[in-house]
């Protein structure tokens, strides 16, 4: 096949689907990744796609969603880096809420070892993952089934968690910005993951790296009410990653950054951000984690990094004791 033949039909397979994996890429137009990454950048220079870790994506940030077999494929190690980080944040017999993605749907996997736990979720896939535990109770919400990425939305899927009270919201989504916080192409699920926040204390974000820096159509959270951000260690070129991380931090923002490597659970130690508060007085079900297990490698905001913060402290408290 000649290499315009190869990247129309990689092209094709991109509009198709919105978003493909390069092993699938590969496998469609029977060549190596390595040729099919060279096509997707030529691609991407003629403004035809975008680039991915791990994929191409069609071109702008206000795309449509892509369905769960195309995202399933994308970032699958950063995924489990993030779900082996984040799976140590929840203690045994609370009560969480996890929204629907395939990286939730990775965390729901590593939660069927903590016992007594109460998951709810509006995510058939978080729900299966959880079907065979014995000592984790599931509680699904009502609503229409939404097929692309298995979850149910709707009035009836928010009503259901109108009243619910739990310690944690576990989610994700298409994009992440410090300027808007988390956001979906899709209105209905971005419906149903502002009500799954509405009914928790802390609210913990899972997004790979490729998701920092994209702006979707439909703001899920803003930035001030994120507590804590999950997420795989940017690639060493990639500045727009890093810059947003950066700025997510100075907004007060907890950052855990867990290794993408084979067999890696996370990228080694690291001074912890003091967690925000939570957002309204409610008691948590179980003892709140200040420090990420699994060795977390969180940023530091400006506040951290402010060397007369110390200095400022002392001075305050003793004029408190005059």
């Amino acid at each position: 096949m000649f290499a315009a033949e190869r990247r129309q039909l990689i092209l094709e397979m991109v509009r198709a689907n919105g978003a493909v994996s390069l092993r699938e890429l590969a496998r469609v137009v029977q060549t190596s990744e390595v040729t099919v990454r060279r096509d997707v950048r030529a691609l991407e220079a003629e403004g035809l796609l975008d680039r991915r870790h791990g994929g191409a994506v069609l071109p702008g940030g206000f795309t449509r969603e892509s369905g769960f077999p195309q995202k399933s494929h994308l970032a699958t190690a950063e995924k489990t880096a993030i779900a082996d980080l984040a799976a140590g944040l929840v203690e045994e017999g609370e009560a969480i809420v996890v929204g629907a993605g395939t990286t939730t749907q990775e965390l729901a996997r590593r939660l069927a070892r903590v016992p007594g736990l109460t998951v709810v979720t509006n995510s058939l896939l978080v729900a299966q993952a959880l079907a065979h535990a014995n000592r984790v109770e599931v509680v699904m919400t009502g609503g229409t089934l939404r097929g692309s990425n298995y979850a149910l939305v709707g009035s009836g899927a928010e009503q259901s968690l109108q009243g619910l009270r739990v310690s944690r919201a576990f989610l994700s989504g298409s994009g992440l910005t410090a300027e808007r916080g988390l956001s979906t192409s899709n209105m209905l699920s971005a419906s149903v993951d502002r009500a799954l926040v509405q009914a928790a204390a802390e609210v913990v974000v899972l997004a790979d790296h490729s998701k920092l820096g994209t702006d979707t159509m439909f703001q899920t959270v803003p930035t001030d009410v994120i507590t804590r951000l999950v997420t795989d260690e940017p690639p060493a070129h990639d500045d727009r990653a890093a810059t947003e991380l950066q700025a997510l931090a100075d907004q007060g923002v907890q950052i855990a950054v867990a290794g993408a490597g084979p067999g890696t659970a996370s990228s080694g130690g690291g001074d912890s951000v003091p967690a925000r508060p939570p957002r309204r007085d409610v008691p948590l079900p179980g003892q709140r984690r200040t420090q990420l297990p699994g060795g977390g490698h969180p940023l530091r905001s400006a506040a951290t990094l402010d060397p007369a913060a110390p200095e400022r402290s002392a001075r305050v408290a003793d004029l408190r004791r005059r």
